[in-house]
């Protein structure tokens, strides 16, 4: 699944992200530092998106309180969130639930 995120905060205009069974194929930042975001992208590409948020929530650029990393890590919670539920059916279940009947 391929999905583009605008970031909130920092340089990137664009965040686009290419995830296949929670394994992260591609990142690209639009705008930007590029030689960072070049190398954040490589670093994740291959990586569990759990493990990248994990790795990547919470840093700050400068006197920002996100950064490009971090807004990648948000990204992948916002854009894949169903599967950061760890499929926990019991869990799933209930949301489907409140979903239908709310």
């Amino acid at each position: 699944m391929k999905v583009v995120y605008k970031p909130q905060g920092v340089c990137s205009r664009n965040i686009e992200i290419e995830v296949e069974n929670d394994i992260i194929k591609e990142v690209t930042f639009i705008g930007g530092c590029d030689g960072n975001s070049k190398g954040i992208s490589n670093l994740v590409k291959g990586m569990n998106k759990n493990d990248v948020i994990e790795k990547l929530s919470g840093i700050t650029c400068g006197g920002r309180p996100t950064s490009c990393p971090a807004q990648l890590a948000k990204a992948l919670k916002e854009k894949f969130w169903f599967h950061v539920l760890h499929k926990d059916s019991t869990l799933i279940s209930t949301i489907f639930y409140y979903i239908q009947w709310d």
